[in-house]
């Protein structure tokens, strides 16, 4: 039987191990509250960061949207099947010209010489312009990599008349966007263009491009024509 001098002993261990564990245990959750603070702190830092850096948010990029984009816009009928009839009819030229490469480029920056304004084809950077109506343009190469892949590049001068850029909308919007990029141009020859990269003749394929000086439902019929004819058909389909 054990002598009360050791069981007093015991009973103390016993009490020094239960301390220790609850100073360990007091230890670890500081611990995490530190570090959930500090992620916290990491957290605010990284949105301060990134507000200042895109001008305070959200609210200048939907304001500059609604007034390139503005609403009422009318969508454009089908211009039919056939294309060359639809851009006559209003006034627009149609250009087309075999491809020339279909290289990629690793640095977005590179400025690549295209023989078209807006670009219809060739060397392009390697990651391509996602689908949508862009308030300010994307860097060419971008977007033509985005044609190799069957999209259309609908493009706008800025300064074109509400209407149009009403009207542009309300078709873009009536096709959800599908495999298509609306885009400001402020430096082209014609008022809103549209550009594809068929795929014929494999490998290369040929450049297309449609040209208007004016807008009006005639040049709206000549794009959905544009569209419905060489959406899809890239050298590199994807969807």
């Amino acid at each position: 039987m054990a002598s009360r001098k050791e069981e007093k002993e015991r009973l103390r261990r016993e009490r020094e191990e239960r301390e220790r564990e609850a100073a360990e245990a007091g230890r670890r959750k500081r611990l995490v509250g530190y570090g959930i603070g500090g992620a916290l702190a990491l957290a605010a830092v990284v949105v301060l960061v990134v507000l200042l850096v895109s001008g305070g948010g959200d609210d200048e990029g939907s304001e500059q949207q609604a007034s390139l984009y503005p609403p009422g816009g009318t969508v454009a009928k089908p211009g039919g099947t056939d294309v060359g009839k639809a851009a006559k009819a209003a006034d627009c030229e149609l250009k087309q010209e075999r491809a020339k490469s279909r290289d990629h480029v690793g640095n977005p920056n590179e400025r690549i010489p295209y023989s078209s304004n807006p670009p219809m084809s060739g060397r392009h950077y390697e990651i391509p312009a996602e689908d949508q109506a862009f308030s300010q343009p994307p860097a060419d190469s971008s977007v033509v990599h985005s044609l190799e892949h069957g999209r259309v590049d609908i493009w706008f001068k800025p300064d074109a008349p509400r209407q149009v850029r009403a009207d542009l909308k309300a078709t873009y919007d009536s096709e959800q966007g599908y495999q298509l990029l609306l885009i400001p141009r402020p430096n082209m020859p014609y008022q809103l263009a549209a550009s594809a990269w068929g795929r014929e003749p494999e490998p290369l394929g040929t450049g297309y491009l449609l040209g208007c000086s004016t807008g009006g439902a005639k040049a709206m019929s000549a794009l959905r024509a544009f569209i419905d004819e060489h959406r899809g058909n890239g050298p590199e389909p994807v969807p």
